[in-house]
């Protein structure tokens, strides 16, 4: 893309000099079933229904770490997203879908250099051209500490595995960004709007400054971060987040790490709806929640959405509303007309001094977080995770006082109303049991110990663990079993 196209320094009215009029953003669904085969079907209709990128949902037991067949897995396989222990079933979960052709988005942290190496060896085994390959790695795992919980290995281990896929994605994935850093879960978490983006860039700051202390290329690395931001409920809150986010991010870049290069300082976001807005009552209601939400990602200038289903507050989306959720976005692009114009509200005094605003209060809540000694100390010390729970918990009161109306749930109640409890979960369990038994009893074990000895002896040297990671599960290692090797070196991180 030809410099001329980018936006004008520092971005406010977006990244690009003119924004959706050349190129629409992604469109994209969050999906991830009981099975690797029913989460394929999925994809395959989504794609059918016009999506142009996938964002891949995990199970807890993949996020957390566990094998299927792991004690510590009963109850959960594929119920919050698709399992994934081995080679095998990411092979099968993209089964007849062309990298090459489609964007992944993988949300995944603490076991996200795993997920990334299952990836690459299934794009090898199938000859794909890397440089071809597009898609995006969550893998930020400083947020989970704080907003999600899903981490396993201590702070620092942590930190060199996301600098490690760092390296490897600029010499082997030009076309992946190698990290997402999301405020989207601190939002979900019961943070403000200023509290998300003011943590979520302090996370950013950590992890290039680890990466600076580890010799990467800085540029090349900015060239590949992107963010995930959440669409909550005030629209012009967060037209105007989305639009300072743009300038405290390149001003970031500029002049904290001195890199004028223009492709490192766009702050590139993806924006799903909120699901902590939706309702179990009267449900019919989020789709107009949801519309409100991504109507502000559009205004505010995302270049990636997912809208979520409006049964998202009780269990994972029909295909149904999934669908729904989707043609919302497509009407807003192809029937609104507000992809004619480039930043249609940022003349409005109001979204001015909105922008503004939070600009300043994110920028000296930076400051005070590294005066303080910076995001690794405070999260060890639970200093982040309290302020989210304080905000948190002022919002419940007042919902709970009525000072903050919820349609539905505080007013205008129907009470005769019987709450759906979520039905579209379906217990694949026994099946991928199964499945993986096979999978363990087909492989040669011997390989699998040599390759998870050699692993451990790699773990112990400081040395990039993305290579021999790719080694281990072409050898037919399990998530697991890898995460159990890595354990004996790094330990366990307890709060």
């Amino acid at each position: 893309m030809s410099k001329n196209k980018f936006g004008k320094y520092p971005f406010e009215k977006g990244i690009y000099r003119n924004m959706y009029q050349d190129k629409l953003w992604t469109m994209r669904q969050y999906a991830g079933f009981s099975s690797v085969d029913e989460s394929n079907k999925r994809y395959l209709k989504l794609i059918e229904n016009g999506v142009s990128g996938l964002s891949v949902a995990f199970d807890l037991p993949t996020q957390m770490g566990y094998d299927s067949d792991d004690d510590m897995s009963f109850g959960e396989v594929g119920k919050s997203g698709v399992p994934i222990s081995t080679i095998e079933d990411m092979e099968r979960l993209f089964e007849n879908i062309n990298l090459e052709d489609i964007s992944v988005s993988m949300t995944i942290n603490s076991t996200a250099a795993i997920l990334l190496a299952f990836y690459f060896a299934t794009a090898k085994k199938r000859g794909y051209n890397f440089d071809a390959l597009r898609g995006t790695l969550q893998n930020d795992i400083l947020k989970e500490y704080i907003a999600r919980g899903t981490f396993i290995f201590p702070v620092d281990h942590s930190l060199r595995l996301t600098s490690n896929i760092f390296e490897f994605c600029q010499h082997n994935l030009s076309k992946w960004n190698s990290i997402s850093i999301s405020g989207y879960h601190i939002r979900e978490a019961g943070s403000t709007a200023v509290q998300e983006l003011a943590f979520t860039f302090a996370n950013a700051i950590t992890y290039l400054e680890k990466a600076k202390e580890d010799d990467l290329d800085l540029i090349k690395l900015t060239e590949q971060v992107s963010f995930f931001f959440n669409a909550h409920r005030d629209f012009f809150e967060e037209v105007s987040k989305f639009r300072a986010a743009r300038i405290i991010w390149a001003q970031i870049i500029k002049k904290r790490f001195k890199i004028n290069n223009v492709k490192s300082q766009l702050c590139r976001f993806h924006v799903q709806t909120g699901g902590s807005t939706l309702t179990a009552q009267q449900i019919d209601n989020n789709i107009a929640r949801t519309t409100l939400e991504s109507l502000s990602a559009v205004f505010g200038g995302a270049q990636s959405i997912h809208t979520n289903g409006k049964d998202e507050a009780v269990s994972l989306p029909s295909e149904e509303n999934a669908t729904t959720a989707l043609r919302i976005q497509q009407i807003i692009a192809h029937e609104s007309g507000v992809v004619k114009y480039i930043d249609p509200l940022g003349d409005s005094s109001i979204i001015k001094d909105l922008t503004n605003n939070i600009v300043k209060e994110v920028e000296l809540k930076i400051d005070e977080i590294f005066e303080k000694g910076g995001m690794k100390t405070l999260i060890e010390r639970g200093e982040i995770q309290s302020e989210i729970e304080k905000s948190a918990f002022e919002f419940q009161e007042d919902i709970d006082s009525k000072k903050t109306i919820f349609v539905g749930v505080n007013k205008f109640i129907n009470e005769n109303e019987i709450i759906d409890s979520g039905t579209s979960f379906k217990d694949r369990s026994e099946d991928r049991l199964k499945r993986l038994n096979i999978f363990k009893e087909k492989r040669d074990n011997k390989i699998v110990k040599e390759s998870l000895d050699e692993l451990v002896n790699v773990a112990k040297t400081s040395k990039n663990l993305m290579p021999q990671l790719i080694t281990c599960v072409e050898n037919n290692c399990t998530l697991g079993e890898i995460i159990i090797a890595l354990k004996t070196v790094f330990g366990e991180y307890l709060e």
